[in-house]
Parts: structure tokens; sequence; C-alpha cells
């Protein structure tokens, strides 16, 4: 206690001795930048003329205004040059001078004062460039140019090999610096910085070992890489700090002093036992701050600061475990990219934070980037917000070779040491295809090497059978486990506008309706809202059915995609994808609230609620059926006071009203449990003419930026008398802004989406518009108008930002706060059994009997089958003991598509007799309980053979995963065959 009471003393002493030192600095390198399309010579040098180049301020795509207006094949590329004029703080010479670039895209050559300094190709990962050499000392001008070519054929220039990732199906092509630039200027003695494309180091790492979850302790690690470029040796004292969300310290420790050689590196280690932690959870984004600080004869000469948090976890029994707690997986695929309008992905940290934090308001626990890895802006955020991230490096639909596994590999390696601190990450995902077990392991061992303590699975989409991968699961398919969790990467991929409610709501559009796609009807891909709900909570249904704790295999969730529309590859009307449960612009259509209400638990419900699909503004003649999701047992329908029964249960979620007359008023809906308690409620009620606009402004905890890059939303609203929102509303919107500020305005259906436009429709009832600020602070006023309309108004000031010389202090994100709204993970178990399974000891069959046990070997890559005739078509089951069994959950081989006539007998007696249902995977059966130990399972007929699921063209009835690949298993009449099979007995 005394030693510790010491450290802090002479810790407060050296602080205070040497604060008019030199000190680490990182500054903001995003104000004063210039851009000009097309190949310029000679744009690199100091003295080339940018007088007439647009100014810019980071990030910054240089197309970023066709941000949906254009499909993304038809996004603009080409060669862009930028360039950027800034001086050093005074006083800096003789120090490291580093660039920090999140990432360009694509490929682009570095210039600093007219001397090339880097190449950097791949267009997604971050990258630094040690210009240390090159910098001119103050009050000397430096230049930084870029020259950037984005083509969506762009080929590394030594191998001549393309991206695989590079594809204008799924990663939007936003060119140039879309992302932030940093410069970092430290001592000769220094902690490198973790990027390793051109720097070639690793930085610093913090994980945390023996973590004890009740306890609230863990051991808190901090690694280091340390480079001395000092011409004689330096001993060096390694010291930690770590301070908690309020910037309290909680612990401080050291390691021991170690002499570092000129040009030498070494890694300097501390760790110790901290106590009173809060483990970051879901819901939950609290974070510390780690100081590592090295000191030369106690003088202070390095310091960084990592903000990162605390987390345990499991991946075992086919469950994932986040802080000793079971979670299974409820959330969104979505773009990389998670492009806003006209400002594409280069949105400022708050707005990150506002989109992320919408997906865990709206229950998600996990966001799976899709393709490439996402920029630190969003993992830093998913950070704040608590929701967990599947982080991919780089691919596109399938395994790689030569070049283009090496471009992974490297990206990997690269995406690993620069996000391994941010503990939301949780997955980090080889390929959005299977790749080969020895891929795997070579990616599994660039994690063992660069991350070993971090608690994250490595694995790829598919990898069922894998022994190297450490999750896996399909596309679409429900999967099971007792071993790695299985979660489904990618469902439910129909998509459906915002704009309509239904069929019989303005403008009328007939569910379905839409042009063909590939010269095929595309009914899925054009949605009203009712129905994409409705295939939302049928989707999830497959998942939540087999979830932790219904037996020993279970499936661990997935992954809906996508969470916001986007600006990529599309089935429907529209130009951009709109599978999304939310609009580009971040508006909820009613999916978001039907998954809101289904996604409320770890595993199993913990909070109980109601939503009605739609509106209740309708024509006096209209009848329809009503739609509610729900947690509850049951659901009573009311208007205006009457019941109107209970709704048809299905899907356990999903109660449907049929031929609900509408009347003015309020309709109601209330669930209750299987006693009549009331669990929840939900109302909607019909609301008057539109006669007001209402405006609402959205910006981050300081206000509106005057930094030329921030953004401030603002909600449109149409409203009746009483100041309720218009549901039917599709109002013509015109704007006016008066100040400092640059009009981006929003999204609607129409001729260019509206992008950019002053004259926008609200949809439903709302929109949503956006402004960006100038480098010149003042009054901003927005005025909305509309025919027949109540006008609005709103004033508000932007806020003075400093910038001097080209440098700021201000750091992106730097101060927004976390959300802790959902609480430290909960003490208590996530779900509850629901059944025990019932142990299989042995199997026979006259056919096939070798492979028997292929049928409950929990592995879904493996199968028993017979050999075709009806005589042989049957399989007996030994279970370990007698039991009562009263459900069959099986995949059975071609599931989707073929339908088995069979019969089950236990010990003897028919207690199942039927045809099976088509299905994404599993299907129950229920049996009549017979005390028996012998199940046998017998084909009594030819199967028949139609798809179910005809309109999922992403994953074809053919596929090899689901009919082995088995060119005559369509045609195949007399095989009986069986994927995986479980027996079930209730709790007693």
């Amino acid at each position: 206690m005394k030693k510790a009471l010491l450290f802090f003393a002479l810790l407060l002493i050296n602080s205070t001795i040497f604060s008019q030192e030199f000190k680490r600095e990182k500054y903001n390198f995003n104000a004063d930048w210039k851009l000009k399309t097309g190949d310029l010579e000679k744009a690199e040098s100091p003295v080339f003329d940018d007088a007439a180049w647009r100014k810019v301020t980071l990030p910054h795509a240089f197309n970023q205004e066709e941000a949906f207006e254009k499909d993304i094949v038809e996004l603009t590329t080409g060669i862009v040059w930028y360039r950027k004029k800034f001086k050093l703080p005074k006083g800096i010479k003789d120090k490291k001078v580093f660039l920090e670039f999140e990432g360009i895209r694509q490929g682009g050559v570095i210039y600093v004062n007219g001397q090339k300094v880097g190449l950097h190709e791949n267009g997604v990962m971050a990258f630094g460039l040690d210009i240390s050499n090159i910098i001119k000392p103050f009050p000397e001008e430096n230049t930084v140019a870029l020259r950037i070519d984005n083509d969506w054929k762009y080929r590394q220039l030594e191998t001549n090999s393309t991206y695989q990732w590079n594809n204008n199906n799924f990663n939007a092509n936003y060119g140039g610096i879309p992302k932030n630039v940093y410069l970092h200027i430290t001592d000769k003695l220094y902690q490198t910085l973790p990027l390793y494309s051109n720097l070639k180091t690793t930085g610093v790492y913090v994980y945390a070992s023996n973590i004890d979850i009740k306890a609230e302790s863990a051991t808190i690690n901090a690694e280091t890489e340390v480079h001395n470029e000092y011409k004689s040796a330096k001993t060096v004292e390694y010291n930690v700090i770590v301070e908690d969300l309020d910037g309290k310290q909680i612990a401080a420790f050291s390691g021991e002093k170690t002499t570092i050689q000129p040009n030498e590196t070494k890694i300097m280690k501390a760790n110790s036992l901290v106590k009173d932690l809060h483990f970051w959870s879901w819901g939950y984004g609290y974070l510390y701050t780690v100081k590592t600080i090295l000191k030369v004869n106690e003088k202070i000469i390095d310091e960084v600061s990592t903000k990162t948090g605390f987390r345990k976890t499991e991946f075992k029994n086919g469950e994932i475990w986040l802080n000793d707690r079971v979670i299974q997986v409820k959330g969104y695929a979505q773009r990389t990219s998670n492009e806003w309008p006209a400002i594409g992905m280069s949105v400022p940290a708050w707005l990150s934070d506002f989109s992320n934090k919408l997906i865990v308001e709206g229950n998600g626990n996990l966001v799976r980037w899709m393709h490439v890895t996402p920029w630190k802006q969003d993992v830093e955020s998913c950070d704040r917000v608590g929701l967990m991230q599947a982080m991919p490096a780089g691919d596109a639909e399938k395994d790689a070779k030569g070049e283009q596994w090496n471009h992974r590999i490297n990206l990997m390696r690269d995406a690993i040491i620069y996000n391994r601190n941010n503990p939301s990450i949780i997955f980090y995902e080889c390929g959005n295809e299977s790749i080969s077990e020895e891929h795997m392991l070579e990616m599994k061992t660039i994690r063992n090497t660069f991350d070993p303590f971090g608690g994250r699975a490595i694995g790829s989409r598919e990898m069922l059978d894998s022994k190297e991968a450490e999750y896996g699961g399909e596309m679409l398919y429900i999967n099971k486990s007792a071993q790695k969790p299985l979660w489904a990467t990618e469902y439910s991929r129909d998509e459906g506008l915002r704009k309509y409610w239904d069929e019989f709501s303005p403008p009328f559009h007939k569910e379905g309706a839409g042009p063909l796609y590939r010269d095929q009807p595309a009914e899925d891909y054009n949605h009203n809202q009712d129905e994409h709900a409705i295939e939302d909570v049928e989707r999830w249904h497959d998942y939540f059915r087999e979830r932790p704790g219904t037996g020993k295999r279970v499936n661990s969730g997935g992954v809906n995609i996508i969470f916001s529309d986007s600006n990529t590859h599309h089935r429907g009307e529209s130009n951009y994808r709109t599978s999304g449960e939310v609009d580009a612009m971040r508006i909820p259509k009613d999916g978001f609230w039907a998954h809101q209400v289904m996604w409320d638990g770890w595993v199993d419900i913990e909070k109980h609620r109601t939503h009605i699909l739609g509106h209740w503004n309708y024509a006096d003649a209209v009848v329809k059926n009503i739609y509610v999701v729900s947690t509850a047992a049951k659901v009573e329908l009311f208007v205006n006071g009457i019941s109107q029964g209970f709704g048809k249960q299905s899907h356990q979620f999903l109660f449907t009203f049929d031929n609900i007359a509408w009347k003015s008023g309020t309709i109601k809906a209330i669930g209750y449990d299987e006693k009549g308690t009331i669990l929840s409620e939900d109302y909607k009620k019909t609301v008057g003419a539109p006669a007001t606009i209402k405006l609402k402004l959205n910006t981050q905890p300081k206000g509106f930026l005057a930094d030329g890059a921030d953004v401030a939303l603002i909600d449109v609203e149409v409203l009746d008398k009483n100041g309720d929102r218009c549901p039917l509303s599709n109002d013509m919107i015109s704007f006016v802004v008066d100040g400092p500020s640059t009009w981006l305005g929003g999204i609607a259906q129409g001729p260019n989406n509206y992008i950019l436009s002053k004259n926008i429709p609200v949809e439903n009832g709302i929109n949503r518009v956006m402004l960006q600020s100038l480098t010149k602070a003042g009054k901003i006023k927005i005025t909305a108008t509309a025919k027949g309309l109540q006008p609005a108004e709103l004033t508000f000031d932007s806020q003075a930002v400093k910038v001097e010389n080209g440098l700021s202090k201000l750091l992106p994100g730097i101060d927004l706060a976390s959300n802790l709204d959902r609480g430290a993970t909960p003490k208590t178990p996530s779900y509850t059994l629901k059944r025990n399974p019932v142990s299989i000891v042995n199997a026979s069959s006259p056919s096939n009997a070798n492979d028997v046990y292929k049928s409950y070997d929990d592995n879904e890559l493996t199968e028993w089958r017979n050999d075709g005739k009806s005589s042989s078509a049957f399989i007996t089951y030994t279970l370990s003991k007698p039991s009562m069994v009263n459900e069959c959950v099986v995949k059975l081989t071609g599931w989707r598509s073929k339908s088995y006539p069979i019969r089950i007998l236990a010990d003897g007696k028919e207690v199942y007799k039927g045809n099976t249902a088509q299905s994404l995977g599993y299907i129950t059966i229920p049996l009549e309980p017979v005390l028996a130990q012998n199940i046998k399972i017998e084909l009594i007929g030819a199967n028949t053979e139609k798809d179910g699921f005809s309109n999922i063209v992403e994953v074809e009835a053919t596929k090899d995963l689901d009919l082995f690949k088995d060119k005559t298993a369509v045609d195949a009449k007399g095989q009986l065959r069986i994927v995986e099979i479980e027996f079930y007995e209730k709790i007693n």
C-alpha cells in the first residue's frame, strides 16, 4: 500500500515538473483540404497552383453527393487529387511526425513536399506514414498531396492483381479520402502506432485476463511496442494508469525497466489486478481510458491514451457467452459503407452513434459488417453504444487464391492490429463464403499472433464442419450445433419502400408490384410495409424456435440483411437496396418495431411488447386484416373500446385479425399471458387533416460545429391541429435556408430520389433533411412551407472551431458519451430449459448401415440415406433410456423443397403419420407421448418436390448444402434422407 501511495505521489510531482516539456500530440488533420478530379501533371509539387480547386473538410469523398442518386454501378470513378498546406506547431524540432489515414478509396500515391512517401492500394484499411525527415519546421509551410484512383477495376501496381472486394454489388465506391486523417508528433523514443501498412508497427495492446464477473475484477494487461530512434541506448520505465468513464483514476501500475538500444524495438509489458470493474456489455458501452507512459530518468517521454472496455467471452456448447451470460445473436448484416444520402459514408462521428445506437434501441445486439472492415469511426461508435460487431477483413462471395488471398490475409492482419483494443468486436470474419481449412488456419494464426487474448472467435460464413473455425453459419438457412456457435450471417433479404403502408393507403401500391428482376417477377423485393414486417417475423421465428434452452443442439441467432436502405445492389423498383428496417435517413419502417418486440431479451423474452402494424386512417369502406406483433400468449383487439376477439397466432409473434372494418377513432391491442394477465399493449388513433409543419433539430452535444464537415439533422413532420403526425401525408415541402451551411437534403421516392433537392415530400407524415456546416460560424435559419399548411421555422447557431495552420486538437468523436441505457449484464440466466433432449445410443437400418450415425453426429454436412428402395426406407434409433418422447426435431435433405410422407413408431406403436413440411432447416414433429426406447422412422410413400421458398433466389434449392451434391436427388422419389435428428421429452 505504501509503495502504491509513493508511486501516485511521484507521478503527481512528475506531471507538474514536466508539464512544460514536450508532450506527444495527436491532431485532427481534416481541415483545409482541396480536391480536383482528373489526372493532373505535377500536382504533387508544393508550388502547383490549386487556387481554383474545391475546398473541403475531410472526411470527404469526391463523389459523395451522388450517394442514393445514382445506382452503385454508376457512381463516378477515376483519378482525383487532394492537396493540403499546413505548418507544424511552434517549437517542434527533431521529433517524429506521422500521418495516419483511416483509409482511402481505392489506391493512392502520397506525397509530402513533392516527395513520394507512400503507396496504399487496398481501399479499405488505415495506414501510416513516417514523414519526419521530409517535414519542415515552423514557420515553413508543408504540402501533402494524394493522387487517388477509385476505378472498379483498379489493379495493384506491383502484381497487376485486382482486389476481390472492390465490387460494384456491395462495396459502394465513395472515392478519394472518405475517412479521417490525423497527424501525430512524438519523441524519438516512442510508442508505435497500430498501423502495419507502410510503418510495420503494432502499437499498444490492452486486454483483460483472469476475469471474474461475480467479483467484478480482472487482471488488466498492457503491452506496448516501443521504438528508440536516439543514437544512444535508453533505459525506459513503463507506467500504466487506468481511468474510468468519468475520468477518475482507479488503478496505476508499472512494468520492469527496460534498456532499448538505438534503432531497437521492444515490447514493454505491465499488468495488475483491478477491482470494482464495470464490464462492457450489450447496450452498456462502459469504457476505460488506459494511459501507457514511458519515462526516462523519471521524466515523462511519451504517453498514449487507449480507450477500451473489458468483457468476458466464451464460445462453447453451440452458444455465445458474454460476461457469463448466454446471448443469442439478434441484429443486422449491414453494408460497411453505412452510407447516407448525398454524403455517403463521410458523416461526423455523432451521426455514426445516431445510427448504431438505433440498432440497440431496436433491441439488436450485433452488427455484422459486410465484406470489408468498417472504418474506425464505426468501430469506436459500436464501443460507445454497446453493440457487438463481427469484423470482416475483405472478400467477395468465395474463397481466393494467389495474390488475392495475400490481399485478404494482409488486410486481416492490419485490421486486427488496428482494432484489437475495441471491446465491441466479438467475431473476426474471414470470408463471406466458406474458405478452405488451410486458409482458415492461416487466418487463425494471424489472430493468435496479434490478438491472442482478446476473447474473439474467428470463423467464416458456413464452415459448418470446420475443425479450425470457431463459429460459422449459413445465409438464410437454420443451423444448429452442440459445439461451436452457428448463427445466420444473412437472412430475410426482402425489400420494401417506407412510403408504402399497405394496399389501402395512398399511393395504394399493390403488394409485390414492381419491375421484373432478371426477367422474373420480384414480388419479395417490392413489399408494402405490412408484408415486409410479416416476412421479418416469419423468418426470425425460425431461429428463435431453436434458441439456447431448447435442447443440446441449438441455434445462436442471426442477422437480418440490412439495417438501413443502402446505395448497393438492389432488386426492387428503386435504384438502391430497400431491405432496411429503417430508410436511408434512419426513419423506422414497421419492420424496425417488429424486431424491437421480438428481440427484447438476451435469449428468452425479458420485456413484453406489442406493436400494431400500420396506422388507423382509412376510408369508411375499408375492411382489412390487422396484424399485431407481440410477445404475449394471446392478443385481443379493440376498435373504439369494442372487442374484435383474439387474433390468430402464427410464428409465435404474429397475430392476425381478419376483416376488421375501419371506424374513425382508436384501435387497441392488448397482450395477455396464458392466465389472462395483461403483459403489454399498443394503440393507434385516427389523426385529423394535415394542418401544420413541425421542424426538430438534431445535432451533436456540442451543437452544430463550423468545421466544414459536421451535419445537422432536421426532422420535418406534417401534423394535424392536435399536434399528431398525419400518417397519410405525402405533402411536398419547400425549404429555404439562410446562413453559413450547405444543403444536403434527404431522400424520397421521385425524380433522382430528390437528392440535394430543396423541394422534397414527407412520406407517411415524416421525412428528415441534412445541413452540412461551413468553416464560418453564424446564425442559420431554415424555413419549411407547403401548400395549405402552416409553415415552420427553425433558427440556430453554428459553433466556431479553432484550426491553426491546418491543425486542430478537436478529435472526431472524442467527447461523445457512452450509452449505458440497458445497464450492466444481468446476473440471472438468459433462458430457461424448454424440454429435455433424449440421447441416441445407436441406430440401425438395412440400408447404408455404416452411415446411420451421420444422422445424429452434430454435423449438418453429413447425412444418412437409404438406397432408394421403399423396402429399405426406414431407420430405427435406440435411446439411452425408455422415454416419453413427445417431439422429434429433424433436418431432412432437401428441406426447402421436399416433402416426405413418413410414419414414426415408438416401440412399435404409431405416434405420428403425415407429410413433412418444407422449411429453411429444421421442422418439429409432435409425437403422441409413449414410453419407449426404440423410435422408428419410415417412408410410406413417394417424395413430392416443390420449392416451398421459390422466391428466395439468393440460395437455390439445388445448392450443395441442401442436396449434398447429388444431381439426382431432386428426382428421387423413394429416398429417406436425414441430416440430423433429435428427440425430446417434456420437462416434468
